[in-house]
């Protein structure tokens, strides 16, 4: 059986929608018939919420799959949609770094446990940092997605994670490329967004994906209902938007040479 894609969903800075990119490429990428895995290792668990997971069906969660308290069977859940299933976060992830960080193979322990997943896809919710959990998902990934706010901060922002990427690439995973950036929140009747569009563009160039996410109020909507927005509202702008981001991220996959760049 083939190995799964490992795919880190990555940005050192919050409220970039990493979290809702995770959960609507998945659930798209299963509405479109691959089998997808969406490993929750963000603290906060907002993915696992947003898949109507309560904290009580938490347990086994990715903490237990990091320190080896559990197999990678025995943490995976199903969702209320058909191949996308999920490893769960709780709130024993936020004292990861200190717990694991005595570990010879503290940044090895996610890749020794995902790559045994049977989904054609897995797909890693980052935290909002740069620390061992980031680095444990990159590690295990053959590929980082990056979703990026069109805000003025956003390519400034950027360059620390290109930057630890180099890093992962010289040390622990020289095979790990950058996906895509994919441009959220934006709004193209705001100059400042539209800028920033054509600058990552510039500076970035194929790297950046051609679909852009709107800002979309049913985006934002959508978790507090336990659903991804093509779920909860399928013909909105946003829906929309992500159906079209797994039909690129698909065929963009048949020319992973586009995201080799050195950047």
């Amino acid at each position: 059986m083939p190995e799964p894609a490992i795919v880190a969903i990555a940005n050192q800075k919050g409220g970039v929608g990493k979290t809702t990119t995770a959960i609507n490429l998945g659930a798209a990428l299963a509405d479109l018939g691959h089998s997808v895995l969406l490993v929750d290792l963000d603290p906060q668990g907002n993915a696992s919420t947003g898949l109507s997971l309560d904290p009580d069906q938490r347990e086994p969660s990715s903490y237990d799959l990091l320190t080896g308290e559990a197999g990678l069977a025995d943490a995976v859940r199903d969702t209320a949609i058909p191949r996308l299933s999920i490893v769960p976060a709780n709130a024993d992830l936020s004292s990861a770094d200190i717990d694991l960080s005595a570990r010879s193979s503290r940044t090895k322990l996610l890749r020794q446990a995902v790559s045994q997943s049977k989904s054609e896809f897995v797909l890693i919710d980052c935290p909002p940092a740069l620390g061992l959990l980031t680095l444990n998902a990159m590690v295990a990934a053959q590929s980082v997605l990056v979703p990026l706010q069109a805000e003025f901060y956003a390519l400034e922002g950027l360059s620390q994670l290109l930057l630890t990427i180099r890093e992962v690439r010289q040390s622990a995973n020289p095979d790990l490329r950058i996906e895509g950036v994919l441009l959220t929140m934006s709004d193209n009747r705001n100059n400042l967004a539209i800028q920033v569009e054509a600058d990552a563009r510039s500076t970035l160039g194929e790297l950046v994906f051609s679909t852009v996410i709107p800002r979309n109020v049913r985006v934002s909507e959508s978790p507090s209902h336990g659903k991804p927005v093509i779920h909860y509202d399928p013909g909105s702008k946003g829906s929309a938007a992500y159906r079209a981001v797994a039909k690129e991220f698909l065929q963009r996959r048949k020319h992973p040479a586009r995201g080799k760049q050195n950047v």
